[in-house]
């Protein structure tokens, strides 16, 4: 607890301190504020891991194309929304319109290239969502949204969002999903941290083209299979972290089947 506690004060030192003196970066070219952004979240992952003792194993960063693409990532943990940005060369993260107008952080999003989606606003707001989202893949850039929605425990049943369905169809362009285990060792609505190794899963890039069911189905399952595997992983390993109940659940559920998760295996 007392590295948790001095890992929180100095992560919301480290974020406090980047917000403030990285304000003149909002008058920058947007290239200079991204890299800050970067350097934020690389500082971030300095901090988890010598002074949470958290560390990060990225597998399969070779599944990740050269031009834009759609990543649907995993969310279990506020970790997933800083430390994913430096795995990719130019990130547009799809986020919640009301976080744009909190000041100095949204400030931030607006500069960044951010995508807004205004849930509430009907059939008008998500075609000015796409037609965002459009631009920022034709730019080359990588749109990120967490199909989910919100974070989910690890082992929790899954729930996809059918908002990723529309951003499929109208991108046409690959769809890469990741998998990870973050919310073992940085869980929600705790500030208690846990040592050991986040291993996040970047999966092969599904194509474009697919029917809408055909693609949720085939997202669905490749990311629970894979968060399946990565939750035993973690279970069976050395110093395995506390395990919610949820995982308990699943990882007993995947027992009772009779087989351990494998990469054939369809979880979730």
């Amino acid at each position: 607890m007392i590295r948790s506690l001095a890992f929180a004060a100095a992560f919301y030192l480290v974020t406090a301190l980047f917000l403030i003196l990285g304000l003149p970066l909002l008058l920058a070219p947007r290239s200079w504020a991204m890299a800050g952004l970067k350097a934020h979240a690389r500082t971030c992952l300095w901090l988890t891991h010598h002074v949470a003792g958290i560390g990060v194993e990225v597998r399969g960063r070779e599944n990740l194309p050269e031009g834009g693409c759609l990543v649907a990532a995993k969310h279990q943990s506020a970790w997933d929304t800083f430390a994913l940005i430096p795995l990719f060369r130019d990130p547009a993260l799809v986020m919640k319109a009301e976080l744009m107008r909190i000041p100095v952080y949204g400030w931030f999003s607006r500069k960044f290239g951010m995508i807004a989606v205004r849930r509430d606003k009907g059939p008008s707001a998500l075609r000015a969502m796409l037609k965002v989202a459009r631009a920022r893949a034709g730019e080359g850039r990588e749109v990120l949204i967490f199909p989910e929605g919100t974070r989910r425990s690890p082992g929790a049943p899954p729930d996809y969002k059918s908002g990723i369905l529309p951003l499929y169809e109208a991108l046409g362009v690959p769809c890469v999903p990741i998998a990870l285990n973050s919310g073992l060792y940085w869980p929600r609505r705790t500030i208690a941290r846990h040592p050991g190794r986040i291993i996040v899963e970047i999966l092969p890039a599904i194509p474009p083209g697919l029917s809408r069911r055909e693609f949720q189905i085939t997202l669905q399952r490749q990311i629970e299979t894979a968060a399946d595997r990565l939750l035993a992983e973690a279970a069976r390993g050395p110093g395995a972290p506390p395990l919610p109940q949820s995982a308990r659940a699943r990882l007993a559920e995947l027992a009772g089947q009779g087989a351990e998760p494998t990469a054939g295996d369809h979880g979730g």
